[in-house]
């Protein structure tokens, strides 16, 4: 079976942006929580020092949900594609 590499990509792109307006619910109520989260994520020790200051704007949301979406699809993409490759018939 092949991938339909664009409907594919667009279905992890979307699950990627649910995830992520989760996430950004998360954090939004529970920051703490979320940066400790965060630091067993990352393997940071001391995460607070890279991350404490930072905080969640209706735009930096929005920026943040593009970047994960683009990068989800163009993850998928790639995916697809190599998946394709590697079903097809050796000749």
């Amino acid at each position: 079976m092949e991938f339909n590499k664009q409907k594919f990509s667009l279905a992890a792109g979307v699950t990627a942006a649910v995830a992520y307006g989760v996430c950004a619910f998360v954090v939004v109520l529970w920051p703490e929580a979320a940066l400790r989260l965060l630091g067993w994520v990352a393997h940071l020790v001391n995460v607070e020092k890279f991350a404490g200051d930072v905080t969640i704007s209706f735009g930096s949301f929005l920026i943040g949900l593009f970047q994960i979406l683009v990068y989800a699809y163009a993850a998928a993409f790639v995916f697809a594609w190599l998946y394709n490759k590697f079903i097809q018939p050796r000749s």
